[in-house]
């Protein structure tokens, strides 16, 4: 089978253990996966991997065997009271996996102090080779996109810049026009999936569809093919789909599938260049 440059985020499966991940990943057609390491939330699922272990020795093996890579690991919560220096650890084995980012949302009121904590990431990231990728969704204090853009360009930092999800851009009231003027450094990722035209009317509404309530891409309402010409033409490209209502092999395929018809269609299609774009992190042209 033929690789699309294509990432499976864990979300997708997450009841998969991260081997298993690969291995349907693989078989899918998906050229890398993003793992779980951290909970999302409070006693949530997660796959902690550490440099030096058997799991950890067997994990490599099995990314080898399958000629799967590792795109990132998730997920850090920026909250008033996080211990950066404690993920040292976990920045490790992300780096001895070959991973290339991790995924950060903002869940502290003070931006003063977030940025300083996004800041402090980077600069641990950093020693490991690591981006860091503040991810924006609607219910956490950093819920938009103009927030996240402000810590990451406040912080300052060369490997500090936003992950991009479909699904929450519009859930918070953004549009693939926002993206356009943004520099290309700010934009190296991104999570496709697709959801029905009409919005959440609550919050619990809201988180239930982004846990449980997408759709392949291209088989819903969202405007990805705005959002795709909006993206710098080397964004990093995953699929976060969880959908329970398919049997997980099912499921996975179905992502991989369904992003691939996309992709082709948006490729056959005029694609329009981004415009105005500011080719340095200091500021936007007009």
């Amino acid at each position: 089978m033929t690789r699309m440059v294509l990432g499976l985020a864990h979300l997708t499966a997450l009841e998969l253990s991260p081997p298993a991940l690969v291995t349907e990943a693989a078989r899918a057609g998906f050229a890398s996966v993003g793992l779980r390491v951290v909970p999302a939330t409070t006693g949530g699922p997660a796959y902690p991997t550490q440099v030096g272990t058997e799991t950890h020795r067997a994990l490599k093996q099995i990314l080898t065997a399958e000629g799967v890579g590792v795109s990132d690991i998730e997920f850090i919560q920026l909250t008033p009271e996080i211990d950066v220096q404690a993920f040292a650890g976990v920045f490790e084995a992300a780096a001895d996996l070959g991973a290339i980012s991790v995924t950060v949302s903002g869940d502290d009121h003070d931006p003063a102090r977030l940025t300083a904590h996004f800041a402090e990431l980077c600069d641990l990231a950093l020693v490991f080779g690591l981006r860091v990728d503040l991810e924006f969704m609607r219910w956490r204090a950093i819920g938009t996109l103009p927030l996240a853009l402000a810590i990451v360009r406040q912080a300052g930092k060369s490997n500090g810049a936003m992950l991009v999800d479909a699904l929450h851009l519009t859930r918070s009231g953004g549009k693939a026009a926002d993206l356009i003027s943004i520099p290309d450094e700010w934009l190296r990722a991104a999570q496709i999936c697709d959801a029905g035209a009409c919005m959440p009317t609550t919050e619990a509404a809201i988180i239930a569809e982004a846990r449980e309530g997408r759709l392949p891409p291209g088989e819903g309402a969202l405007p990805l093919g705005d959002l795709l010409e909006a993206l710098p033409a080397d964004t990093f490209l995953s699929v976060e789909m969880p959908m329970p209502a398919l049997e997980t092999r099912v499921r996975i395929a179905a992502a991989f599938d369904a992003t691939r018809r996309l992709l082709g269609r948006q490729s056959r299609g005029a694609m329009r260049p981004r415009q105005h774009r500011e080719n340095s992190s200091t500021g936007y042209t007009t």
